[in-house]
């Protein structure tokens, strides 16, 4: 697949300096630009890479003036970093228009029965399982070896990589990405404890919703709630190796760096950010636009909308740092 750079000056309605006709196939960093790669300048402290650059297109800032005579050609626009991500958008389009998939694999026990329960424009690859009563929806991408379990539904555009397990009864929404080995829908970690120090299984019988927009990491995962649904909100962002528990319901626009580990029938509010490796705490409430810090704890209601938090247990970031001034002249001694 190779674009020139009038087709890509035409889709981002950016002006050309340079030859309209060159080709590109891949998008690259400047520094490490090849002919044949588009990469992109909107950090002045690379700008001595367009010089040297061998790519044969560059996006570069409307406002940008070039200081010596640049080999690539460029495409001016008004962002280029938001060019960019469009770009990077419509290559990733590009390439799943052409991929070649069965429109239903060879390999579902029940073909018969999946007749118009795949939506137009979608397809299946071999070795994936469709339960009964499942539906999935128009262009959809569903990647080998993936489980679909009984009457889920799966809503348009949605893309499903290798090896992801989703149990019954779970919803996926639209302009959803689930990566490699993400599982939705497991039992929720419920257990009661007996007298003789034995655990009771408590049986999880809701189920996990993902609503539009949601992208979910290679091998993270959300468990089914114990009653009602798990819910993911419109637009979350979950990283590799995250765990949502039972219960939990994550808002809107909410990120979250790998390894976070969230416990059951927490809430959280919309907008917020998790670097990795934190810990929350059960039942408890996070207020909307809270930041954490990488490997923060916080373990009990937050209510204070739009903080930074640090540390274990969490903090406000710079009574934290005042406590960490206090630790490393101690440390010192």
């Amino acid at each position: 697949m190779k674009l020139s750079a009038r087709q890509i000056a035409e889709h981002l309605g950016g002006d050309i300096v340079g030859n309209p006709d060159v080709l590109v196939s891949s998008p690259a960093r400047i520094e490490y630009g090849k002919s044949g790669n588009i990469c992109f300048l909107a950090n002045p402290k690379y700008e001595k890479y367009l010089y040297s650059t061998g790519a044969s297109i560059v996006l570069v800032n409307r406002s940008f003036t070039p200081k010596e005579s640049v080999k690539a050609t460029m495409i001016a626009v008004d962002d280029a970093y938001q060019a960019v991500a469009d770009l990077l958008e419509y290559f990733s389009q590009l390439k799943k228009s052409r991929h070649k998939g069965n429109p239903l694999s060879r390999f579902f026990s029940f073909t018969r029965r999946l007749k118009g329960r795949i939506g137009r424009g979608s397809w299946v690859a071999d070795f994936v399982v469709v339960e009964k009563g499942a539906r999935v929806g128009r262009d959809c991408q569903i990647h080998p070896q993936v489980y679909i379990g009984e009457n889920v539904t799966i809503g348009d555009n949605v893309t499903i990589y290798p090896g992801v397990k989703i149990y019954h009864d779970c919803v996926i929404g639209n302009n959803c990405i689930l990566h490699a080995g993400c599982v939705i829908g497991a039992d929720g970690f419920g257990f009661a404890p007996r007298e003789d120090g034995s655990y009771k299984k408590i049986q999880q019988t809701g189920n996990v919703v993902l609503e539009d927009d949601v992208e979910l990491g290679a091998n993270t995962c959300v468990d089914r709630a114990t009653m009602g649904s798990t819910i993911i909100h419109k637009g979350v962002k979950l990283d590799d190796l995250v765990m949502i528990a039972h219960n939990v319901e994550v808002g809107a626009n909410t990120v979250m760096a790998g390894m976070c580990g969230v416990a059951g029938s927490t809430h959280i509010g919309e907008g917020c950010t998790f670097g990795g490796q934190c810990g929350i705490g059960g039942h408890i409430y996070i207020a909307p636009n809270t930041t954490l810090a990488a490997k923060t704890g916080l373990m009990r209601d937050w209510k204070t909308p739009g903080q930074n938090l640090m540390g274990y247990p969490a903090m406000p970031y710079m009574q934290y740092m005042r406590a960490y001034s206090v630790f490393k002249k101690n440390g010192e001694k």
